[in-house]
């Protein structure tokens, strides 16, 4: 969920995003030398050799064909990088748990392989999940929340069976911003109470986005080959947008939620999140299938390729009409300048652009939304807690009690007004629900007609502004961009790619297009990346200061 939206587009809060986005990083915004929540800045030395730096799942699948690694080597080189940088070092904070078994597991892949069985492209590769996806092993699922501790799913969430079945390392759980970024008004990105703050591994001060933060922060700093992040509106494109990845966010239905933490059955979706175009489609790739306990993916039977990288073609933007958000070529200088070389690599590619403004009709329905989230986070929250085991929170009111029962460290920077609201209201036969679910979902509409209108094969724009500062005292603020919104209130498709860097901090650029539009976005993506390669890789610098 991406907080900073809703300050924007409803009436959350009297907060002036002026006077927040005044406030620096630092020793003012909550990094304390002593901070237990993993604000301080580092001094530790941060390891910029590592073997498997920047290593895409071919390479990795080439050296173990080779013989030069195995699974159980890759997954210890990963589990190495986790205890240097992620629990030390520079303390990213982004792995929440690690898998205890990851290493007999990658033992049993390194056992077929041996045997001549290789399952597909993902055999034996180390994967990070967000830890709102459960996983019927050892580890916990606990959206980030000290109320779910203990937590242990019997079985594996739908997508988690099928990553396994694939052949992928489950290596272990990422920290997210708790309950998904859906506890706060005043929430700061990234921060759990169970797992702390998550920083961005490009400027240590600086918030990786939300609510896959751990994810986006892991798959940035080379702690997994890849990750797996989940959105209902901004949380899988924008933490790949400020750690400089390609992310995901999927036709909802194409991925079940079966096994998933919910807020929402209208918009959320799990989503890839990785350093290359391609690592993210094979993993999107071994994510999909029907899920009878998810009915709503029924709606992707016959629409799913057998193989996503046969659409990475670099010649994919020719000929292609692409819509281009007009409203974002004001802002941030940086960002607009970055926006405005991407529109040339546009038509250097081929492509006919087109000024829309898509915005100007999406943001409106922004309170709608948040109407709609609300109802359908208690009706979900219910119905999955309603399935843990004894000694567990059973409903969204014992995770409200639970939490002022244990404020002290369960709520020590900002409260929980949206858990409170949410609670507050009834159920789905709701008349205030049912219509602003039908002018919520009109956004589907919108960009229909406006790529009917201009016979458009995807609409583009800055995924989101430059990241934020760490303020767990104010919280997030507006940092002037967010595209997230059409395509989640929709449930449509959209990609995210790097963009550049400004002072160092990565921007991403967004497709969209619509319902299972996955191959053609892919192709515009790998074909944008190819033509620029903006990728970098993370320097934990300590802050942005010359």
């Amino acid at each position: 969920m991406n907080r900073r939206k809703f300050l924007r587009n409803s009436s959350l809060t009297g907060l002036s995003l002026t006077a927040l986005a005044a406030t620096g990083c630092g020793t003012g915004s909550g990094s304390h030398a002593n901070d237990t929540t993993g604000t301080a800045p580092a001094t530790a030395t941060v390891p910029t050799e590592f073997t498997l730096n920047e290593a895409t799942i071919d390479v990795l699948q080439q050296k173990m064909q080779q013989g030069i690694y195995t699974s159980r080597s890759i997954t210890g080189l990963y589990l190495k990088r986790i205890d240097q940088v992620d629990k030390a070092g520079p303390g990213l904070h982004a792995v929440i748990e690690v898998n205890p078994d990851a290493l007999s597991i990658a033992d049993q892949l390194d056992s077929e392989r041996k045997a001549g069985k290789v399952r597909g492209p993902l055999h034996g590769i180390p994967v990070l999940v967000k830890d709102n996806i459960d996983t019927g092993d050892k580890m916990m699922t606990t959206a980030g929340s000290l109320a779910l501790v203990g937590n242990k799913a019997a079985q594996d969430a739908f997508i988690i069976a099928q990553l396994r079945k694939a052949g992928a390392v489950v290596l272990g759980k990422t920290n997210l911003s708790e309950w998904a970024n859906f506890r706060s008004t005043r929430s700061t990105s990234g921060w759990s109470s169970r797992g702390r703050q998550t920083k961005s591994p490009y400027i240590l001060d600086r918030n990786p986005s939300g609510s896959s933060a751990g994810s986006g922060s892991a798959a940035a700093a080379n702690l997994c080959t890849v990750a797996i992040g989940t959105e209902t509106d901004g949380s899988v494109v924008s933490p790949s947008s400020v750690n400089g990845l390609v992310g995901i966010k999927p036709t909802v239905g194409l991925l079940s939620r079966n096994g998933i933490i919910p807020i929402s059955a209208t918009q959320d979706t799990a989503g890839p999140m990785a350093r290359t175009v391609r690592d993210a489609a094979i993993l999107l790739g071994a994510l999909t299938g029907v899920d009878e306990k998810d009915p709503v993916t029924k709606g992707s039977a016959g629409r799913v390729p057998a193989d996503y990288t046969k659409f990475l073609d670099a010649r994919s933007l020719q000929g292609k009409r692409i819509g281009y958000e007009k409203s974002y070529l004001k802002g941030h200088e940086g960002v607009v300048a970055l926006y405005n070389a991407a529109i040339d690599i546009l038509k250097g590619q081929g492509a006919v652009v087109v000024e829309v403004e898509l915005m100007k009709d999406i943001s409106p329905l922004g309170k709608d939304e948040f109407v709609v989230l609300q109802y359908e986070f208690k009706d979900g929250l219910n119905k999955y807690l309603g399935r843990t085991a004894a000694g567990l929170p059973k409903s969204l009111a014992d995770v409200i009690a639970f939490n002022k029962q244990h404020a002290d460290t369960a709520m020590p920077y900002f409260q929980q007004e949206t858990l409170e609201t949410s609670q507050a209201l009834g159920g789905l036969d709701s008349k205030e629900y049912k219509a602003a679910l039908r002018r919520s979902t009109g956004a589907r509409g919108i960009i229909d007609r406006m790529m009917k209108e201009h016979q458009l094969d995807a609409i583009c724009s800055p995924t989101n502004g430059i990241a934020c500062c760490i303020d767990l005292i104010n919280g997030d603020y507006d940092t002037g961009f967010s595209f997230s919104s059409p395509a989640a209130m929709a449930g449509y498709p959209h990609i995210t790619v790097p963009m550049g860097v400004v002072h160092g901090l990565p921007v991403g650029f967004s497709f969209i297009a619509g319902a299972y539009s996955e191959p053609i976005l892919l192709g515009l993506a790998y074909c944008f990346e190819q033509a620029t390669m903006k990728r970098i890789a993370p320097a934990f610098l300590p802050d942005v200061l010359m």
